[in-house]
């Protein structure tokens, strides 16, 4: 083999330490347009893998871009990234499609799921409902996290949860999917609120 068919090794950063001792499978989910590729890519400690493809003409009047007049990309497969949150704990994020022609997906990348965060955007609230929906029939625990676009109505967190149908122990948190350490933030409010669950459940020692 000549040394320019070698095949790389993997980089230092995407290596983890030897302290990992947990991983645990997040998925970001949300409709379109509501910054799950951001939250992806701000959070990710390694370059996050993304599966974007231009919009074209196609999408008119089947996908609902309100608010989003200026995208020109949008994720058909998913997004991948990774975290650790923790010396001892990694997180693998999975983010989904967004558009409803693509969301025979989530099936798959809702399977082995420990939890999801459900991204919403307050101009569009009623394209949650089928996303938590889908959770809930599924299994999956998640939290809610407001994505704070400048142009975005806001409301009282309680407010929110009335609108949104959603119980008491639900945590609801405003974030900026664009900013790392609101993105942090945010899953680390997903694995508290796991935690308590599993503490709850008395599947925790």
């Amino acid at each position: 083999m000549k040394a320019s068919d070698t095949v790389p090794g993997p980089r230092a950063e995407d290596q983890l330490p030897h302290s990992t001792q947990a991983a645990a499978k997040i998925v970001i989910v949300g409709g379109f347009g509501v910054g799950k590729t951001t939250m992806v890519g701000s959070v990710s400690e390694i370059k996050p893998l993304t599966t974007e493809e231009t919009m074209t003409q196609a999408g008119i009047g089947v996908d609902d871009n309100f608010g989003s007049a200026s995208k020109t990309a949008t994720t058909v497969a998913m997004d991948f990234g990774r975290i650790r949150i923790s010396d001892e704990v990694v997180l693998y994020l999975f983010g989904t499609p967004g558009q409803e022609r693509f969301w025979f997906l989530w099936n798959g990348l809702f399977e082995g799921a420990l939890g999801a965060v459900v991204l919403v955007d307050t101009r569009r609230l009623e394209v949650s409902f089928e996303v938590m929906g889908r959770l809930e029939e599924r299994g999956v625990p998640f939290v809610v996290a407001v994505n704070t676009f400048p142009d975005a109505p806001r409301y009282a967190i309680e407010d929110l949860r009335q609108a949104l149908d959603l119980t008491p122990e639900i945590p609801i948190i405003e974030c900026d999917a664009r900013r790392r350490a609101s993105s942090r933030d945010v899953l680390m409010t997903l694995m508290r609120f796991l935690q308590a669950l599993m503490a709850a459940n008395g599947t925790l020692t």
